[in-house]
C-alpha cells in the first residue's frame, strides 16, 4: 500500500463489519380485525387499508432488522388476490428477504380468516417493499446482512435480487428516456 493510500485509508476508515441477522430475527405478524370503518363503496375492505397494514408490518420488520428507523422507499407488486370482508381477521406476515448496504427488501403475505370460524386462513394479498435504514438526520445507515435460514428463505433472497436488478434497470431506462426527450427539446 502506498503512503498516499495509507493516509486516505486512515482518514476514511472502512465501516466496521456488522454481523448478519437470521431471517427469523425480525419476522413478524400483525393481526387486525376488519370493521365497517375499513370498507369501500362495494362493502369490502378498502385496498388502502390493506396497504397501510402491509406498510406497518414491513416497517416493523425493517426497523427490527436494521436496529433503528427505516423508511419506505418503494412498494412493488402489491397484489390483491381475494376481497377482504368486514369481520375478517387479517394477518399480515412480513420478513426481510434481502439486504443491501442501507436498503432491505421486505416480503409481505396477507392472510384472512373469518373471526368466528375455525377454517384455515387464505392468502388474500402479497407485496414487496424496499426500506432504507436512516439515522437521526435522515441519512442512510448501514444494515446488517440478512442470513437466510431455510431453503424457502434462500429462494426468496434470490428472487429479491432479481427484483432489485429489474428495479434498477427500469429506473435507469426511465432516466435515459427523460434525458433523451430533454435533449430533443421536449418539456414534461
Amino acid at each position: 500500500m502506498t503512503d498516499q493510500a495509507q493516509q486516505a485509508s486512515a482518514a476514511h476508515p472502512a465501516p466496521p463489519e456488522i454481523p448478519g441477522k437470521p431471517t427469523s430475527a425480525s419476522r413478524t405478524t400483525l393481526s387486525h380485525i376488519m370493521t365497517h370503518g375499513d370498507t369501500n363503496l362495494l362493502g369490502t375492505v378498502h385496498g388502502g387499508v390493506i396497504m397501510k397494514l402491509v406498510d406497518d408490518a414491513a416497517g416493523a420488520v425493517a426497523g427490527r432488522h436494521s436496529g433503528g428507523p427505516a423508511v419506505t422507499a418503494s412498494m412493488d407488486e402489491m397484489a390483491f388476490l381475494e376481497p377482504v370482508r368486514v369481520g375478517d381477521l387479517v394477518h399480515v406476515k412480513a420478513q426481510v428477504n434481502w439486504t443491501g448496504r442501507s436498503s432491505m427488501e421486505v416480503g409481505v403475505r396477507v392472510m384472512a380468516e373469518r373471526w368466528n370460524e375455525s377454517t384455515p386462513a387464505t392468502q388474500v394479498g402479497s407485496a414487496y417493499l424496499v426500506f432504507a435504514a436512516v439515522d437521526a438526520d435522515g441519512k442512510p445507515r448501514t444494515v446488517p446482512p440478512v442470513l437466510p435460514e431455510t431453503e424457502k428463505d434462500r429462494r426468496r433472497y434470490q428472487e429479491a435480487q432479481i427484483r432489485r436488478t429489474h428495479r434498477l434497470a427500469r429506473r435507469r431506462a426511465i432516466m435515459e428516456l427523460r434525458e433523451q426527450r430533454a435533449a430533443e427539446g421536449f418539456e414534461d
